[in-house]
């Protein structure tokens, strides 16, 4: 991530849709069972993992997504600089890997974050996505892992109508085409 090349470089507006990528932000994999892990994590993040299903936590600096029982994705809210990554990144693996009790890995460069936001998101997302979107939309916080036009997604519902969409960064330029070629229709 030192010299970061978006793929994406502009912000788009259509009626009752805004798509944007998001800055170049932290994402870090956790992966682990015990009691220990979720006490570890607690600990260092000041956030407890989710344990249900399809949901989320956060605070004013992190979220965290459930993605399986033994699995979770740690965001930014907002750009972290390096120094600072990277002493969060050693204080997770001091903690939790180097005593065996999970493994943390950073996938920031994996994982590009799209946001939409508007009225009409669940209409663009519903268009490409076998999802039912009913419930979901109503629920702060809720996670799923699905495809989008045949395209592996993880979909965040920060806020009512205010979407972040994880895509792996060799997808994210044909996702995004197909954002904003199925925006101006809905």
């Amino acid at each position: 991530m030192l010299n970061y090349n978006p793929p994406i470089n502009e912000a788009k507006n259509y009626s009752e849709l805004k798509i944007s990528e998001i800055e170049p932000i932290t994402k870090i994999n956790l992966r682990g069972k015990n009691r220990d892990f979720i006490t570890k994590i607690g600990k260092e993040l000041s956030i407890i993992p989710p344990s249900d299903p399809n949901t989320s936590s956060g605070n004013e600096k992190l979220n965290i997504l459930w993605l399986s029982p033994d699995e979770w994705l740690v965001y930014s809210n907002d750009k972290i600089y390096l120094n600072e990554r990277n002493a969060l990144l050693e204080k997770l693996f001091d903690e939790i890997s180097k005593v065996q009790l999970g493994s943390v890995t950073d996938v920031s460069d994996h994982w590009v974050m799209i946001n939409l936001k508007g009225t009409k998101v669940f209409e663009l997302l519903s268009s490409g996505c076998p999802f039912n979107f009913n419930n979901f939309k109503n629920s702060k916080g809720a996670v799923t892992q699905t495809l989008l036009n045949h395209i592996d997604v993880i979909i965040h519902n920060k806020n009512i109508n205010d979407l972040n969409i994880f895509v792996r960064r060799s997808f994210c330029e044909h996702l995004w085409r197909w954002l904003n070629d199925s925006a101006r229709f809905t």
